[in-house]
């Protein structure tokens, strides 16, 4: 067996989504995918017969669902859980801290590109794979009526649509979670390869893609005012207009930044 590669499992009740994302790992020479299952019932199998590394998860399936794969396991070692979801505030908020990644469909290549980095550290950490059976515990935790519950509302298309923007969001800052309200973030500029989320006077440091960020973010609360920043709308107090086209925003805080031509069409949300 060849420990520099990442042993692999899919699993996805759309053959499409499965189709998919296994075309994108093939891009990833340190990657071998060793099973593909299209059910819950099928991942459990595999993941005992194969001990795999990491498993990319998807949450709804009919049947066995993601959560229900990951409580069959309890008892035995637990691999690395990726989940997929077209649930972005369901995979933050209720599993950020103890899984070791979510991705959200359609899949991101920089999203999937950033989870198998981590992936890969987390391989090397047995503090990480401690994690990993903390999720264990903690799906085991939940009640036949909060599992019920649960699916409901994810399957309910009018929670989902409300729910898609939370009040809170978890980011990872290096190995720890931040969990921020989304009125305490006023401003986030890229760096590089990193992202920068000012809030409360403190800068908390991502690696996360300018566009997968502005998905998780409510547009009605948080616009794109240029191509590297996004800025949280109730909290810009002045609107500056500049010869050239440009505009300079000036926040409560008196932070001021640029609101590039290429935006112009933003600004009637400040007005």
């Amino acid at each position: 067996m060849n420990d520099d590669k990442m042993r692999v499992i899919l699993v996805d009740d759309e053959p499409l989504a499965l189709r998919g994302l296994k075309l994108r790992l093939e891009e990833f020479p340190e990657v071998e995918i060793i099973a593909e299952c299209a059910n819950g019932r099928e991942a459990v199998k595999a993941i005992k017969a194969h001990t795999p590394d990491l498993v990319f998860l998807d949450i709804q399936m009919p049947g066995l669902d993601g959560f229900g794969v990951v409580r069959a396991l309890i008892g035995g070692p637990a691999p690395l859980f990726v989940f997929v979801t077209a649930y972005d505030k369901f995979a933050i908020d209720a599993f950020e801290a103890n899984a070791l990644d979510y991705i959200v469909k359609p899949v991101d290549e920089e999203r999937l590109k950033d989870a198998l980095h981590r992936a890969r550290e987390a391989k090397k950490s047995a503090a990480a794979l401690g994690r990993e059976s903390q999720l264990v515990e903690l799906l085991a935790s939940l009640s036949e009526d909060e599992r019920d519950r649960i699916k409901e509302l994810i399957n309910d298309p009018a929670w989902t649509e409300k729910q898609r923007f939370s009040e809170r969001l978890s980011f990872k800052d290096g190995s720890k979670v931040v969990v921020l309200g989304a009125d305490e973030i006023e401003w986030i500029d890229a760096a590089g390869d990193y992202m920068c989320i000012h809030a409360g006077g403190k800068t908390h440091i991502i690696r996360e893609t300018m566009k997968a960020l502005q998905q998780r973010l409510d547009p009605s609360r948080f616009q794109r005012v240029h191509r590297s920043a996004i800025v949280n709308v109730g909290r810009v107090k002045e609107l500056h207009p500049h010869s050239n086209g440009e505009y300079f925003l000036i926040l409560d805080n008196g932070q001021e930044l640029k609101l590039s031509r290429s935006y112009k069409e933003v600004v009637a949300r400040f007005i």
